[in-house]
């Protein structure tokens, strides 16, 4: 259904009037003849018709398209009065503007919002009918603090309210301190695990450290006896050089008498002449 007419101010174009309902278009739609329909009016004509109510031509939903820029622009500058008007609301305003104003508007009916209450009430109003309310929610008057609903709550028994909410009270309690001991056995045993699972592997890196221990001592070990050995060799090479060294000073001892005694024997027998060692040669050269 369209805008009612008589809400507007001034005069209103007839191609801005639904060709159903006879109102000012509400959220138009355009068929390709290009009559225009609210939306409402022309599905629900086209639910048990398939043609255009002002000329017959056939029509589908597929076929509506939105209304023409310049009629929309057209019809958002109309002026119209508050649907709130006969509630003493005087605000007038354009068509485009309207359905914000409207959901803002002082003069609005709106429900209570308590339970119970079917009273409709004027949005500027609301808060001074919530305080008067009878269906409203307050706190017994003892001091209990039971919150009162209706009016048969106000008759409740403060004692017996007072025993059900230290009930209520302890069970909280009590579901507290076992979610806490849960959560902290949980966290325990978490710590426990991550504990004996680094305690496993810190042996096995003392197991690893052993082993490398034990083969780097096996290697000194080796080095040790090998370095007993060469020094071994060493002093016994040693040895042999000084034993060597003596043998040697005996030998040139013995060379050096042997040669004087050789020198003097030598001074009995006249030397060849170099001339006759030359003549010599040939005869025995010639001999062999």
């Amino acid at each position: 259904m369209g805008y009612d007419i008589e809400r507007f101010v001034g005069y209103v174009n007839e191609g801005l009037l639904c060709s159903i309902c006879r109102d000012v278009l509400e959220d138009p739609l355009q068929a390709p003849c290009e009559h225009a329909f609210c939306t409402a009016c022309i599905h629900g004509w086209l639910v048990h018709h398939s043609n255009c109510p002002e000329d017959r031509q056939m029509i589908d939903v597929s076929l509506l398209r939105p209304l023409y820029r310049y009629m929309k622009n057209d019809l958002n500058r109309l002026q119209l009065h508050c649907k709130n008007r006969e509630y003493g609301c005087e605000m007038v305003c354009s068509l485009e503007s309207i359905d914000r104003h409207e959901r803002e508007c002082e003069y609005s009916q709106i429900p209570c919002s308590n339970a119970g209450c079917t009273v409709q009430i004027e949005r500027r109003n609301l808060d001074g009918h919530l305080a008067v309310c009878e269906y409203r929610s307050r706190e017994c008057p003892n001091g209990c603090g039971y919150t009162i609903l209706s009016a048969e709550d106000s008759q409740h028994n403060c004692v017996a309210e007072l025993r059900t909410e230290l009930e209520l009270l302890r069970s909280e309690m009590i579901c507290r301190v076992e979610e806490a001991k849960h959560e902290m056995e949980s966290r325990l045993d978490s710590q426990r695990r991550h504990m004996v699972q680094k305690e496993s592997i810190l042996q096995n890196e003392i197991e690893e450290l052993k082993s490398q221990m034990s083969r780097m001592m096996s290697d000194v070990r080796s080095l040790m006896a090998a370095e007993r050995q060469h020094r071994q060799e060493l002093e016994q090479a040693e040895l042999e050089k000084r034993e060597l060294m003596e043998l040697l000073k005996g030998l040139q001892k013995d060379c050096r008498l042997t040669t004087a005694e050789g020198s003097r024997k030598s001074t009995n027998f006249r030397p060849l002449t170099r001339l006759e060692s030359v003549k010599r040669k040939p005869r025995e050269v010639t001999v062999i």
